[in-house]
């Protein structure tokens, strides 16, 4: 299987087409972070936090995710860049049977906070096991 990519450079948005169904595009991110050894912080299940207050949405999981000795040295180098880490990914069904996994480009969190160029490849190799694990 493969997904499609479309990135929005002026929003800093990397967008991906999971071939999979929803739950097993949230399934196989986290356990792709976990065997990687990427600590996730957080799982919001947005739709479900909707409909505890009656309102509706399409399924929605945002997950917070990081690796504190890659994340810290941005941090460190710029104490705005926090805004941005950890890292997050949206998970979301717009449509029924198309599930779309959304996530800041590396490129843009870097350009966002003036970044040195060589703190990309602490954000980077993030950017990519997500696609990759799209990828199948």
């Amino acid at each position: 299987m493969s997904s499609q990519v479309r990135t929005d450079e002026s929003a800093g948005l990397v967008v991906l087409q999971s071939p999979y169904p929803f739950a097993d595009t949230v399934q196989r991110l986290l356990a792709a972070l976990a065997d990687h050894g990427i600590k996730v912080f957080a799982t919001i299940d947005q739709r479900a936090e909707a409909l505890a207050v009656g309102l509706s949405m399409p399924p929605a999981t945002l997950i917070l995710f990081g690796n504190p000795k890659a994340g810290t040295p941005v941090m460190l180098a710029n104490l705005s860049s926090g805004i941005d880490l950890p890292l997050k990914v949206w998970v979301t069904e717009p449509s029924s049977g198309s599930v779309e996994v959304v996530m800041n480009t590396s490129a843009y969190v870097i350009k966002r906070h003036a970044l040195p160029e060589a703190l990309l490849a602490n954000l980077a190799p993030a950017e990519r096991l997500i696609a990759a694990t799209l990828h199948g």
